[in-house]
């Protein structure tokens, strides 16, 4: 694979047909193994060019399916908790590295946290003071920084929104750099991840050379540096900065340096398809029912954002507003365009749904969650897992354990 900027990124010719027919009954997400492979092979390739170490950010989707074919061509994953840490290393079998940062860290969970982590990014001061030493020397120790540079107009998206939870204010870390009461030998490395959904690296370069201008002392001094995700490296042609950056950090602070890609690894590699169960005429609007919800692609509905739709037509006379099978008012996709009225049956392909969506995907409603399915190589679908009634009467059923509290007063001896 070439790294050109124009030639890596080309996307591979999708089979149009082949995933509207590799569902045997809707909804279905499908993982197209091509698109997956080409991906992990861009990050491997990567990775490669620029010394870097390249980590799946399982919080994109966490589906076993998918993870099984990671190891071995990326570095290992990053993850969010203790339970994402326990998936990933049963998948990984020592075949890869952990990293883990989260604002929701425990204090106990972190013995166990330390056994199945390389690494435990802090995520401020106080998390860094208080929980730090439960690691006992098992875990490296580092520090996500908040440089509070923006480059998102959007709030929810944005790492360094106005009072951030996410890292520690880098005022905040040069002040207490600089009294001593941060050393480096208790802090092997430093956490970033300033960005979200973009194609350019520039934010990143500016991001780097910030920290290195107000912590020069201490990026001197850190084993390794996480560069955090939040960039879409196929949608880029601007490659060739990513890898100055990662030069000059190897170079001039001496670090390791890791990029955790989560939505490039996946979103473009999983469909899904729907069908529509009705159609009618809505205040002179043509409204058309699918079999799924936006409780399946819950960022449709978080963000107000219509999905891509394979089948839409731009010049098409027939605009159709595409509706989700739930209760819920807003369970709407968007309007759509199409070449002919759409009909019962008619199949419909969401396409780039593959990040935070079986993560966030829920059964409101009753609505069972859609199966999925493996497209390979060859075009043959495979079923890798279905969901039913037994699944959803599981998840609201009692667990049979109870717990009384005690009575107030209770115990006490006047």
């Amino acid at each position: 694979m070439s790294l050109n900027p124009c030639a890596v990124l080309q996307q591979i010719s999708p089979d149009r047909q082949a995933w509207f027919d590799a569902v045997p009954e809707t909804p279905g997400f499908i993982l197209d193994e091509k698109r997956l492979a080409h991906n992990l092979d861009l990050m491997n390739e990567i990775g490669s060019v620029s010394g870097c170490r390249m980590l799946y950010s399982i919080k994109a989707c966490p589906f076993t399916g998918l993870l099984q074919r990671m190891p071995g061509l990326l570095d290992g994953f990053s993850v969010s908790s203790l339970f994402e840490a326990r998936l990933a290393h049963e998948v990984l079998a020592g075949a890869g590295g952990l990293h883990i940062t989260t604002p929701g860290l425990r204090r106990e969970e972190m013995a166990e946290i330390a056994g199945l982590c390389e690494t435990v990014s802090f995520n401020s001061l106080n998390q860094l003071q208080r929980l730090a030493p439960l690691l006992g020397g098992r875990a490296k120790a580092g520090l996500r920084i908040n440089p509070q540079l923006s480059f998102l107009e959007d709030p929810r998206y944005d790492p360094c929104r106005f009072h951030s939870k996410l890292g520690a204010p880098l005022p905040q870390v040069a002040a207490q750099w600089r009294s001593g009461r941060l050393a480096a030998r208790g802090l092997s490395g430093l956490h970033l991840h300033t960005n979200f959904g973009s194609s350019s690296f520039e934010p990143l370069q500016r991001t780097t050379a910030h920290l290195e201008a107000h912590l020069p002392g201490l990026v001197a001094e850190v084993e390794w540096v996480n560069l955090g995700g939040g960039y879409l490296f196929q949608a880029s042609d601007d490659l060739r900065t990513l890898f100055r950056v990662i030069d000059h950090i190897r170079r001039e602070w001496g670090a390791l340096v890791y990029l955790e890609p989560g939505s490039a690894v996946v979103d473009d590699a999983v469909m899904l398809v729907a069908s529509v169960i009705d159609r009618f005429e809505s205040d002179g609007k043509s409204i058309a029912v699918l079999d799924t919800s936006v409780n399946h692609l819950p960022e449709v509905f978080e963000y107000q954002r219509p999905p891509r739709l394979l089948n839409e037509e731009g010049d098409g006379n027939h605009a159709t507003i595409l509706a989700g099978s739930t209760c819920l008012s807003g369970d709407l996709f968007g309007e759509y365009r199409f070449s002919r009225p759409l009909e019962i049956d008619d199949r419909l392909v969401f396409t780039n749904v593959g990040a935070y969506t079986l993560a966030k995907a829920t059964r409101f409603n009753g609505h069972n969650l859609p199966s999925i399915y493996c497209l390979d190589g060859n075009g043959d679908s495979i079923l890798l897992k279905a969901y039913g009634y037994d699944d959803y009467r599981r998840q609201w059923s009692e667990s049979g354990t109870r717990h009384r509290q005690p009575k107030p007063g209770a115990g006490q001896v006047d």
